[in-house]
């Protein structure tokens, strides 16, 4: 007897409920997760990591990318896909500036912008887009960018050895 493979089923809305809430959780995480003591002062993983120069600025990037991505699985429209795109870029270029880019990751908090822009654009009733066509363009676009932080940090790198020797 062969074996009966499963057919094809829709996500059930319980599923895309649990997607949005592990979204909410890293963008939390990422973002707000601690609380400076004494204070009502939050940050997240975001800072923390923007000191690691380059590859911490590089994976906060990605996690924002794969965010993003989920974000635009469940029914962000494309005018909701381009701003939310556009915070992560300003996020990560102003980000990888040395000393001004680790402070502005404290206080601009661009994956719980984009929570934001998803729930506004839920409670106006829009219908969610497909987001299809958009993908290829948000992907395309994110890989340019992490390639030239990746590039630039390289080459600030070599400069600060040729520097220094």
């Amino acid at each position: 007897m062969l074996p009966v493979r499963p057919t094809a089923t829709p996500i059930s809305s319980f599923d895309a409920d649990e997607r949005l809430r592990w979204v909410e959780r890293i963008a939390r995480l990422m973002d707000s997760q601690f609380r400076l003591p004494g204070t009502e002062f939050r940050f997240g993983l975001d800072p923390l990591l923007g000191l690691i120069p380059i590859v911490g600025d590089l994976s906060t990037f990605a996690v924002s990318g794969a965010l993003l991505l989920t974000m635009m699985r469940h029914g962000a429209s494309g005018a909701v896909v381009v701003r939310m795109a556009l915070n992560i870029l300003l996020d990560t270029l102003v980000g990888a500036v040395p000393v001004l880019g680790n402070l502005f990751d404290f206080a601009y908090k661009s994956n719980e912008r984009n929570v934001a822009l998803l729930r506004r654009h839920y409670a106006e009733g829009r219908h969610p887009g497909s987001g299809r066509g958009l993908i290829a363009v948000v992907i395309l676009g994110l890989v340019v960018v992490f390639g030239l932080v990746g590039w630039g940090g390289f080459t600030l790198l070599k400069l600060a050895w040729q520097y220094f020797q």
